[in-house]
């Protein structure tokens, strides 16, 4: 069954991928479209998340910005099923604005190992390919479930000469191996880790657990780390590229005031674009202890 699942979704993908991106983007926000009116378990997610974390918002702004997030979430699907399909320079052509490129160049230009630090807001898909021709970067990623997809995604991810590495011990061994020889990673900061291997820092107005491994690999200034992401432009013609230098409270000895740091850099950019994020995740899954679960 989970191959018939993954054949499927595989074959699903290559046809998004055949038609001209304007038409794919529609039809991926048709779906979203579909998602916010129809009872789903993404649906309610979302409107979790918001409670929570936008409560100064009045119902109705609430519930428009549910819409808008759904909407997102499907053009992100369409557009993704593209940018693994394609051949990265013609996703890379759907850039149309790069801002701070220049730090990103300097940061290489140190020798130091590097971090790319990401989060699920815009495409990270398209960002992935941007990054990979920027330089050969270790990607970090947690595998689908489906085989088919996870061998299919590995493929196109590596289409420019990099690597990837799943988020196991062998992956995480891998990159830490990289960024001290060096080299260059890149990798999502904001899925939920597992207990032991986070700490409860705050995060759009609630304590959410957070990696500790970005800080780790910066610690103390042993590589050198930016924040990339890639938002999609408002007519939805193409995406703007925006690099960040890490804010110099990501690389001290203590741990808390770290990935303190990373979260309220990756919430800067969900305030200033929350449509743009994949509040769809279960991101605040685990919750301090004596407070109730969300979902």
């Amino acid at each position: 069954m989970e191959r018939l699942k993954g054949a499927i979704t595989v074959g699903f993908l290559r046809l998004f991928a055949l038609l001209p991106f304007g038409v794919a983007q529609r039809l991926g926000a048709a779906v979203g479209w579909l998602m916010w009116k129809l009872p789903n378990r993404s649906r309610e997610v979302v409107r979790i998340n918001f409670a929570h974390c936008l409560p100064e918002l009045a119902p109705a702004e609430r519930e428009r910005l549910v819409g808008e997030t759904l909407v997102n979430i499907g053009r992100s699907f369409a557009e993704s099923a593209c940018a693994w399909m394609w051949s990265p320079q013609k996703t890379v052509g759907l850039i149309k604005e790069v801002e701070g490129e220049h730090l990103l160049d300097e940061a290489l230009a140190e020798g130091k190992g590097l971090v790319g630090i990401t989060s699920h807001l815009g495409n990270w898909e398209v960002l992935n390919h941007w990054y990979c021709l920027k330089c050969s970067p270790i990607i970090f990623y947690r595998p689908p479930k489906q085989k088919a997809v996870d061998e299919l995604l590995q493929k196109q991810r590596t289409q420019l000469g990099n690597k990837v590495a799943a988020s196991t011990r062998e992956g995480i061994i891998s990159v830490m191996r990289e960024v001290r020889r060096g080299g260059a990673v890149g990798i999502p900061a904001d899925p939920e880790p597992a207990l032991k291997s986070g700490v409860f820092v705050p995060f759009l107005g609630v304590q959410a657990l957070t990696s500790k491994f970005v800080p780790g690999l910066l610690k103390g200034g042993a590589a050198n780390g930016v924040f990339l992401h890639c938002v999609r432009l408002p007519d939805h013609s193409g995406f703007k590229v925006i690099v960040e230098r890490a804010p110099e409270a990501l690389y001290s000895d203590d741990e808390t005031e770290a990935v303190a740091a990373m979260s309220a850099t990756i919430e800067s950019y969900v305030r200033r674009w929350p449509s743009q994020y994949m509040w769809s995740m279960k991101r605040f899954k685990k919750r301090p202890v004596g407070e109730k679960k969300w979902y």
